[in-house]
């Protein structure tokens, strides 16, 4: 049980340092990813930015991810889940067209134009608050490589074990201080879990040396 998002992030920061991660830039999942990325590129003296996805969510049932669309419009589906409900092509386009420009304008909140910074030949810390699904997780790690980063790293204070399993075959590594065999929601994890807003987060950035 964490505290909150910073004590997790510091927790997270000391582990990666312990391990000898270099890394020459850390990105944070807006929004609740910020107070954990900030502590983490703190420990890892590297600068902090952002890197954004949105979720696609199933037909009826928008709180449950079929799959994610990334900032630059590249899209990860969870076949089984597409397959097992049913969902028709034409939704996914629809929906990868909706949150795709959803991630775009939401990365543009954080940054002027929107863009990832240079990532070729550099190794990446990218941070989330924990994982669930994955499906956020996975869109923003394959945004990531496809802008050449040469290594990336996945670093959680918490997630499913199952996720993370599958997450691994997208990171060149995967660090999660705790992967509890009874995980429901990311949130259970923390006594306090209240929503960051995109001011909050924002302010994490401008605190950058």
């Amino acid at each position: 049980m964490f505290d909150d998002r910073t004590e997790a992030g510091t927790r997270l920061g000391e582990r990666l340092a312990a391990e000898g991660v270099d890394a020459d830039i850390v990105l944070g999942i807006p929004r609740g990813a910020l107070p954990v990325a900030r502590p983490v590129a703190d420990a890892l003296d590297a600068p902090l930015d952002v890197v954004v996805a949105s979720k696609l969510g199933a037909p009826g049932n928008p709180e449950l991810a079929i799959g994610a669309a990334a900032s630059d419009g590249s899209l990860w589906l969870n076949d089984d889940f597409v397959d097992e409900l049913g969902v028709s092509s034409e939704y996914v386009e629809r929906q990868r067209e909706v949150e795709a420009d959803a991630a775009y304008q939401k990365a543009m909140q954080y940054r002027d134009d929107g863009r990832l910074p240079e990532l070729a030949g550099r190794t990446v810390v990218v941070v989330d608050d924990g994982v669930a699904t994955g499906a956020t997780a996975i869109a923003c790690l394959r945004q990531v490589r496809d802008a050449g980063a040469e290594r990336v790293v996945l670093a959680v204070p918490v997630g499913s074990p199952t996720s993370l399993a599958q997450l691994e075959a997208e990171a060149d590594a995967v660090i999660a201080l705790e992967t509890p065999s009874h995980f429901r929601a990311v949130g259970q994890f923390y006594r306090d879990f209240g929503q960051v807003t995109d001011a909050e987060a924002i302010a994490y950035l401008d605190t950058e040396s």
